[in-house]
């Protein structure tokens, strides 16, 4: 099932987000509210569903594709499908979950060997920050991991809208910023039909 707009102009860029995490952590209630303005409580899981909106980002006019992945361990062989049309990722977990909290070192591990790049832009998004008295993973838990992983941390809640648009925006900015280094250093970005020879590099 798609929910994406035709008819995108070539002169917009286009960025590519992926949600992913465990089921039932929010993921779609944070697309949903940040694409409807709206708190969608009870959504039924499905395999995917792609979401195209249009935003200011520095100024500049872009589309944003956003594929919500269905969390379910049924999908988890499609993932990787998934996965390599991604330019940035948004891995979310359950405050109220430790389960869940566990399971984003498996995406994230996931991510990097289909994107083979350790660098791809990632927000670790703690959701349901609204359940106080359900939390069960403490915020210095969650800040050590992104530390580890050096990508940012944010804590979110899909019912209040705390932090949604700064989860989406910070991801776009950094998919942005990467996109123009890209382009000023001529290693990629899809215009050069002739790339530069790289050496081989032990990670």
């Amino acid at each position: 099932m798609s929910k994406q707009k035709s008819g995108t102009s070539s002169s917009q860029p286009v960025h590519k987000i992926i949600m992913v995490g465990s089921g039932a952590v929010g993921k779609s209630a944070l697309t949903l509210q940040f694409m409807y303005d709206e708190f969608v409580e009870d959504y039924e899981p499905t395999k995917a569903d792609m979401y195209r909106k249009k935003v200011t980002l520095e100024g500049t006019e872009v589309h944003i594709d956003i594929l919500d992945t269905a969390g379910q361990e049924d999908y988890a062989s499609i993932r990787d499908n998934y996965f390599r049309g991604g330019e940035g990722f948004l891995c979310v977990f359950s405050l109220t979950d430790p389960e869940s909290f566990a399971a984003t070192n498996e995406f994230r591990e996931q991510i990097i060997r289909v994107k083979g790049d350790e660098s791809i832009p990632m927000l670790l998004v703690g959701n349901k920050s609204d359940l106080t008295d359900g939390r069960q993973v403490q915020s210095r838990e969650a800040e050590a991991r992104a530390e580890a992983w050096r990508i940012p941390y944010l804590e979110t809640s899909a019912k209040t809208r705390e932090n949604v648009d700064k989860a989406f925006y910070d991801l776009l900015t950094e998919i942005h910023h990467r996109k123009q280094q890209t382009a000023v250093t001529g290693n990629g970005g899809g215009r050069s039909k002739k790339p530069k020879k790289r050496r081989c590099e032990i990670l």
